[in-house]
């Protein structure tokens, strides 16, 4: 692979730590899809829609940000190149919300609801290719902290709704026509601005677990910051003077990422200048391959120890397989299938929150308040999953498919609590459901990682990702559309009470439950292939961090 590793390039504005920050910004301007709801009101009054005729078009939203196969295929075909990807995401997303601008305005004349799907997906797929560039290179990075740095990125992105929203309140208040030029033209000129920066540095630093601190830190912050504004504004009318103030705060706590690279940075200048000084030599950069070729031999080694020399396990565990090759594996269809079940039942609970809540007696103030706050649940499961599996990963040993199977378990209490209707449950519920469904996001590309390798990883973790939409289509339409149209009909076309959702949800409880089973043969069926391979790796790589060498990466 070409990796960006000519230290001639090298700067303060080049840097792993300068990607990462530029890649969270990219991320932060990505959320577009989350803000349907805004833009979704003008389509339809504009073109002359029926609501089925405006689902279909969410549909095709949620087609393009899941089949995001093609970004992981230019990924790969482009090798040490993420700029390519965001090039090509910021064209898809520009010609998308361009276009739907253009038609909105009458611009253009009223085009067909087929052609207005096609710029849905177009926009809507761009999401996949800012997502892969900076999700990828982000493995690539920060091998030794994977889930921390995918938790990092899936938070953020998490979090991008909430942020829109906040430009949206602010700029663009009741003129849902004009954040559509928004949305086409500022994820676009972000990402082009910035592809630049998005780059793989292959080092390894001593302390690089304390700046990922930083930058988790400060998401915490961002998302309690984003918490308070959404409940405050939820409960009392804010004069315009009032959100700008809140907004200026907003964008200064955005700007924090590029004072921890910065910071980063100095700090990995002091180390150098501080190994210069006690060894007085500076160690000849050409010996680093030799050092990852023995690396490299070392694994191979310890693949052959994991897997005990059975040519089916060599086969599936084995790595960077390319699609083809993680697809004949049955460590795929696992993964695959936990993802369907948590994915799936978590976006039929968010699509269908407002039913629920109006069904179950909640006040229209409520239920709003469960919509907002749903991105941040969103971002704890993002976030905090990465990170907390990374930790017991370092200083447990514990597999990380082992947080597949909690995360399983604890959503099918959740979508139990919301079933029997209990007061407060659909609060309770539907946080942990959205955290188990966030954590999905960040566990299912890690544990990708390793076990089928990074060279294809773009690739191979979206083409998982499209078991969320399938299961989302089997359990939002087939199941809880069915039985709530089914109590509906019976009730002179509406539904009030536990009944209309209770089997519903009993059935996706059921759905997560499988899923928990399937996610236990995953983490037995691994569990040795992580104590042989994957520790070991780890430990080597983070032995490999404390060496004078890598203090002049």
């Amino acid at each position: 692979m070409d990796l960006d590793y000519n230290p001639s390039r090298k700067s303060l504005i080049k840097n792993r730590w300068v990607a990462t920050a530029a890649s969270i910004w990219i991320q932060c301007t990505s959320g577009s899809l989350y803000t349907f709801t805004i833009y979704s009101s003008i389509l339809k009054s504009t073109q002359g829609y029926n609501q089925s005729t405006l689902d279909t078009i969410s549909v095709f939203k949620d087609l393009g940000a899941n089949a995001g196969l093609l970004s992981g295929l230019l990924y790969s075909a482009a090798p040490g190149r993420p700029w390519l990807v965001h090039l090509a995401g910021a064209l898809q997303c520009f010609a998308g919300y361009f276009l739907m601008w253009l038609t909105v305005n009458r611009a253009l004349p009223r085009p067909p609801p087929a052609v207005m799907c096609f710029y849905m997906l177009l926009a809507a797929h761009a999401m996949t290719f800012f997502n892969t560039a900076n999700v990828v290179t982000g493995v690539h990075n920060f091998p030794n902290y994977s889930g921390t740095i995918v938790g990092i990125m899936k938070g953020f992105l998490g979090l991008s709704g909430a942020i829109l929203i906040q430009v949206y309140q602010t700029i663009f208040k009741s003129k849902p026509s004009s954040y559509l030029l928004l949305l086409a033209l500022l994820p676009t000129i972000t990402s082009l601005l910035l592809m630049g920066f998005v780059r793989i540095f292959k080092t390894n630093e001593e302390d690089e677990k304390r700046h990922l601190n930083h930058f988790s830190f400060l998401a915490i912050v961002l998302a309690a910051y984003l918490t308070a504004t959404i409940i405050i504004q939820h409960i009392l009318k804010l004069k315009l003077y009032v959100r700008v103030i809140t907004f200026v705060l907003l964008m200064l706590l955005l700007t924090s990422p590029i004072f921890i690279a910065i910071q980063a940075q100095r700090d990995k200048s002091y180390r150098l200048l501080k190994s210069l000084l006690e060894h007085n030599q500076v160690s000849d950069e050409r010996d680093l391959p030799a050092e990852e070729g023995t690396s490299m031999g070392q694994d191979h080694g310890e693949y052959h120890e994991a897997l005990n020399g059975t040519n089916d396990d060599a086969l599936e565990l084995r790595e960077d397989l390319n699609l083809l090759k993680a697809m004949g594996t049955i460590s795929f269809w696992l993964l695959f299938f936990t993802t369907m079940c948590a994915m799936g039942s978590g976006l039929a609970t968010v699509n269908n929150m407002s039913q629920i809540g109006e069904s179950l007696g909640y006040t229209t103030l409520e239920i709003n308040t469960l919509v907002s706050l749903w991105s941040i649940w969103n971002f704890l499961g993002r976030f905090g999953a990465g990170y907390i599996s990374d930790y017991f990963l370092h200083v447990k040993s514990c597999p990380r498919p082992l947080f597949i199977v909690m995360t399983l378990a604890a959503m099918s209490i959740g979508h139990t609590m919301i079933a029997f209707g209990f007061p407060g449950a659909l609060y309770a519920g539907s946080i942990l459901v959205g955290v188990c469904y966030g954590s999905q996001w960040s566990l299912m590309p890690t544990i990708a990682s390793e076990i089928f390798g990074k060279a294809h990883l773009g690739t191979i973790f979206n083409t998982i990702t499209i078991a969320g939409p399938v299961g989302s289509y089997i359990l939002s339409v087939r199941v809880v559309g069915y039985i709530y149209d089914k109590e509906a009909s019976e009730h002179g076309g509406t539904c009030i009470g536990t009944r209309c959702f209770m089997l519903a949800f009993i059935i996706m409880a059921s759905v997560t439950v499988s899923g928990f089973l399937v996610a236990l043969g995953l983490f037995l069926k691994t569990r040795n292939f992580y104590k042989h391979v994957v520790l070991r790796r780890l430990l080597h790589s983070l032995r490999h961090s404390m060496l004078p060498v890598d203090v002049l990466n």
